[in-house]
């Protein structure tokens, strides 16, 4: 039979096993977080998931779609206000949620393609301070043979000021966004005109876009994405 100090001992061995192993978990969860943007990884599947099995499809594609959210201590600069990048990421959310909702990550997906985000722009009016809830409201502006235009209002749910704006333009790969818009709706669907402001950032866009070309002595017609 083993004695109380072999039995002691024997505790204690597992007990230093015990918090070794638990130091490893903690070591590779912090080293997980530093590295990879895990919540990122896990929050994009999962909402898209819950628009997808809970949330009701909206057969308009042009209609308004609201995503509801609020500022975490991991959004917050310096300051205490929302970091700027933040706003990009809550624009992915809810780009991914309308897109889902109405059918077009579905439509696109079953012609072969992908979207990609090709460009975007936002536009600060007012910081986001902790813990202020908001909404990020999405439309569908239009589409051409490339891409497809979005818009984000992200609005204070205190007193529904405009806080940013932000301007995307999706590109489809593999497909085109009048296939996938026919192929969605069933029948051929014209784009609506794009806003005023949409086209002068196009014109930007293009603009930069052949000066760089130039600057690589790459041909006009060269594809970005």
């Amino acid at each position: 039979m083993e004695t109380s100090e072999q039995q002691a001992r024997q505790r204690d061995l597992q007990s230093a096993a015990g918090m070794e192993w638990v130091a490893v978990v903690l070591g590779a969860g912090v080293a997980l977080f530093a590295l990879v943007d895990v919540w990122y990884l896990l929050r994009m599947p999962l909402t898209m998931l819950y628009a997808r099995c809970f949330l009701p499809t909206v057969w308009d594609l042009l209609a308004e779609q609201n995503f509801h959210s609020l500022v975490l201590p991991s959004d917050l600069d310096c300051l205490l206000h929302m970091n700027n990048a933040r706003y990009l990421r809550e624009a992915d959310m809810a780009r991914s949620v309308h897109l889902t909702r109405c059918g077009l990550f579905r439509a696109v997906r079953a012609l072969g393609g992908h979207t990609v985000l090709a460009a975007s722009c936002c536009r600060y009016r007012r910081s986001l301070r902790f813990l202020e809830r908001f909404v990020v409201h999405t439309r569908l502006l239009g589409w051409d043979a490339r891409a497809f235009y979005l818009q984000h209002r992200f609005v204070s749910s205190r007193d529904g000021f405009v806080c940013a704006v932000v301007v995307v333009q999706q590109h489809v790969v593999g497909a085109s966004p009048d296939k996938a818009v026919s192929h969605l709706c069933r029948r051929k669907v014209e784009s609506p005109e794009l806003p005023e402001e949409v086209k002068h950032w196009l014109k930007y866009n293009e603009a930069s876009s052949q000066r760089l070309r130039a600057e690589s002595n790459l041909p006009n017609n060269a594809k970005e994405k």
